[in-house]
């Protein structure tokens, strides 16, 4: 891809291919220049990526990126390639020219396989969507039309696993098995473990240690990747626009961080009614967010190992119940979570929640 014009086309193929989907909610077009700023974006700090551009008769048909992330490579010990961004029209050919292209370029800074969407990581937007289609997609969720997943497995690509978001009415609390209250209600006359919000103040301060928390809890995890001191310095400026001290949660022992949560208001309710711009009223539908926003999104919630007998969990997640008694904010989503994680997805079956959508990370040898 060469130059700003380019750039522009990359940026603007989805407002084309899904302006008319009801479900489709247009990024904010300033962020996405950002976020694929190599000035602005951590990523290139631990990476490396290209972006291509599919073309028919002078008209963009298709996009893809394809990245190196050398932090995941040497924390899982591989040579994957990734891709990401991937929007394409309902053709065969189309599809299979973005994967030769993206396969080319990784495969000469040989890597072996090549596997995704992630934009440009796994805490970005990542997945193709392939239950769930008629939902509106939440905060840093991907929304896809079906024949995404098809033209990907038409492509020699196969599963290598589902991400899972869980929908939860947070106000209602019959829902939830009594053992959750029990442990909540346990957490600081038998653990000690006390439950805090953060402030704006200090949440730069606390995203260190929910690092802490993350690095610990989410070690094993697929595709993860600990957060270094540059990853949670972009993540604390991401978060200012995000930021609800009602909804970021800190558990604590003598002072210790052992658990925490960060959930989001989507404010993808938003962005839908600013069509892409702050211009010319996106800002004031942006300020007036807290009258529109009714639904959160738990992007996080961990506790350090030892201390998952304790409850802590159960803590967090009655203080969302009493958060929602309090708020705009009644429900949401819960991920994602990876498939094979059985005591998150046992957790969220006990709060009485539902996987309402799914998705799809795929891989091919290169």
């Amino acid at each position: 891809m060469r130059g700003r014009r380019d750039l522009r086309a990359f940026v603007e193929l989805p407002f084309h291919l899904h302006s008319n989907a009801p479900q489709w909610v247009p990024p904010l077009k300033l962020e996405r220049y950002a976020h694929l700023s190599k000035r602005f974006n951590v990523f290139f700090e631990r990476g490396e990526a290209e972006l291509f551009l599919a073309r028919r008769n002078g008209r963009v048909c298709g996009r893809i990126s394809a990245q190196v992330d050398h932090a995941l490579n040497r924390h899982h010990d591989n040579s994957w390639g990734l891709f990401g961004f991937l929007e394409m029209v309902d053709d065969a050919e189309v599809c299979s020219a973005l994967f030769e292209a993206a396969g080319e370029w990784l495969r000469s800074r040989a890597r072996d396989r090549i596997v995704g969407p992630m934009d440009f990581t796994m805490n970005d937007e990542v997945g193709v969507l392939v239950e769930g289609f008629d939902l509106d997609p939440m905060v840093r969720q991907p929304w896809q039309p079906p024949y995404y997943s098809q033209r990907i497995e038409e492509a020699g690509f196969g599963k290598v696993i589902d991400l899972l978001m869980w929908h939860l009415m947070v106000d209602q609390r019959d829902k939830v098995l009594p053992i959750i209250w029990d442990m909540a209600e346990k957490l600081e006359p038998e653990h000690g473990i006390t439950i805090r919000k953060m402030s704006r103040r200090r949440l730069r301060e606390d995203l260190d240690a929910f690092a802490e928390v993350y690095n610990a809890a989410w070690a094993d995890n697929w595709g993860s990747v600990p957060y270094s001191k540059k990853d949670l310095d972009g993540y604390w400026a991401e978060l200012q626009l995000a930021f609800d001290p009602n909804w970021f949660m800190v558990a604590e022992k003598d002072g210790e961080t052992v658990g925490m949560a960060i959930t989001v208001p989507d404010v993808n309710q938003v962005l839908r009614k600013m069509n892409g711009s702050l211009l010319p009223l996106g800002w004031w539908h942006f300020l007036r967010k807290s009258r529109t926003v009714n639904r959160v999104r738990v992007g996080f919630l961990g506790v350090k190992p030892e201390y998952q007998h304790t409850g802590v969990a159960a803590g967090l997640y009655a203080e969302h119940y009493d958060m929602a008694e309090a708020t705009p904010q009644k429900g949401g989503e819960m991920g994602w979570i990876l498939e094979t994680n059985e005591a998150m997805n046992r957790g969220m079956e006990a709060m009485g929640g539902q996987v309402v959508k799914r998705y799809r990370i795929y891989d091919r040898a290169l």
